[in-house]
């Protein structure tokens, strides 16, 4: 369950009040997400989400965050606005976490994606990527070669033989030997954590992106292999065909990729599956028993870099 801080109906109740929502009725623990703490909020007025900021979010972010998908939302994307309480303000201070209140957003998350949820994810990414040009905020990528670095580094201290085998395979693309596949492409606002359970479908259709909180401007094509790395494989981490080409098709049939981002594309691919088998494998290593979470597998994610790697391989 993704609750960190936890938060009682009398802490939420005088938050609440500020945002002109109406009574509470009911304050529900919302179990998916491994990053910040959720809660579902039913008031006389309607249903909404707390949500609480924790660790990798920096409170600096959430202009960045939260203005990326409300401008989404301005443009006709399903994504939630932050609502303003009576000082005009998106983000307060609860239980001594950074707190905002979001929309609710209608829908569930598709565990076992068919080939047209596939094709209509990637074509709401892209849709996406075009909606967010004239986004004026910037922000750098938080888990970007500096941050990917820093993990590596800190995985050391703790990892034990078969952590360091998993480590060894990525150094190359930890230390800059690799360069960097990003250099020259186009570039702007990036969702950076397109996964399954970030996007709702009411029946067939999307009907809810959420949890920007990675979100940051880096090179769009970057955005789509996280993306890919994250719809195409199966949960042992091996290649779904199909489902990449479905999604892929998806995205290119709303915004068709350059040469070069096609060029690029596998090496971005191996990147994308450094980032999150990095971070999978430090949450396991330095997991605080008293958080309700149970870390993520690395493994799985880093059999991706093989396929990438094979990928770029075959495209030289």
């Amino acid at each position: 369950m993704a609750v960190f801080t936890p938060v009682e109906e009398a802490d939420a109740e005088p938050f609440i009040s500020r945002y002109g929502l109406g009574a509470l009725r009911s304050l529900t623990p919302i179990a998916e997400g491994v990053e910040n703490t959720n809660y579902r909020i039913d008031t006389d007025r309607g249903r909404y989400v707390l949500t609480l900021f924790e660790g990798r979010t920096d409170a600096a972010s959430l202009p960045f965050c939260l203005g990326l998908t409300a401008h989404a939302a301005d443009k006709g994307l399903p994504c939630a606005r932050a609502v303003l309480d009576d000082q005009g303000q998106a983000v307060g201070e609860l239980n001594g976490r950074p707190a905002a209140i979001l929309e609710w957003l209608p829908g569930a998350w598709k565990r076992e994606p068919s080939l047209e949820h596939q094709h209509a994810a990637g074509a709401l990414l892209a849709r996406l990527h075009l909606a967010a040009v004239d986004f004026p905020l910037e922000r750098a990528n938080p888990v970007g070669p500096a941050a990917r670095r820093a993990l590596f580094d800190r995985c050391l201290t703790r990892a034990d033989a078969d952590d360091r085998l998993l480590l060894g395979r990525m150094a190359p693309w930890v230390s800059g030997a690799s360069g960097d596949p990003a250099a020259g492409l186009p570039r702007g606002p990036i969702h950076a954590d397109y996964f399954p359970d970030n996007l709702l479908f009411d029946e067939d259709a999307p009907s809810g992106l959420i949890d920007f909180y990675f979100g940051c401007t880096d090179a769009l094509a970057y955005d789509l292999a996280i993306a890919l790395s994250a719809w195409g494989f199966d949960a042992d981490g091996l290649p779904l065909p199909a489902a990449l080409a479905a999604f892929r098709s998806g995205y290119e049939s709303v915004r068709p990729l350059s040469v070069a981002e096609r060029a690029a594309l596998p090496a971005l691919g191996a990147v994308a599956a450094v980032r999150f088998t990095l971070t999978r494998l430090h949450d396991r290593l330095f997991h605080d028993p008293t958080r309700l979470v149970t870390p993520k597998d690395p493994p799985p994610f880093l059999r991706r870099l093989d396929w990438w790697t094979e990928q770029a391989a075959l495209a030289a």
